[in-house]
């Protein structure tokens, strides 16, 4: 089973880097939402998968047989919770953005910053 896991966990990753490095700005979104599940199941695997018992202390202060590790599904659990709030935010400021650039090619999006002029944000520094 570990091995299924590894192997799942690679693919996302993979599959994570290679649209987080897309020119098309929901594709780099995507991307990075997998690769955030990527981690989480990289968490969830640190915990074991042997046992379905629940992670129950005895009042002598035991452990009633082999269970998974109850830390890495919480934070797992949040960290999906967080993940999926922050990704449906990044895909709102997407949309708006690529309604006023008219494009949702990244490179093109750069026409979208501010001048160089402007005082609040520094300009972008060219490569050559």
């Amino acid at each position: 089973m570990i091995w299924a896991i590894a192997l799942a966990l690679g693919a996302v990753v993979a599959a994570g880097t290679y649209l987080a490095f897309s020119r098309d700005l929901l594709r780099c979104l995507v991307g990075l939402a997998l690769l955030g599940n990527g981690i989480n199941l990289l968490l969830f695997s640190s915990g074991r998968f042997i046992g379905s018992a629940p992670p129950i202390i005895d009042p002598e202060g035991h452990m009633a047989g082999m269970t998974a590790n109850p830390l890495p599904q919480a934070l797992v659990l949040t960290a999906i919770v967080i993940s999926f709030a922050l990704l449906c935010f990044s895909l709102v400021l997407a949309v708006r953005l690529i309604e006023q650039a008219g494009s949702d090619d990244v490179s093109r999006l750069r026409a979208a910053e501010p001048p160089a002029s402007d005082p609040v944000k520094p300009p972008l520094e060219e490569t050559p």
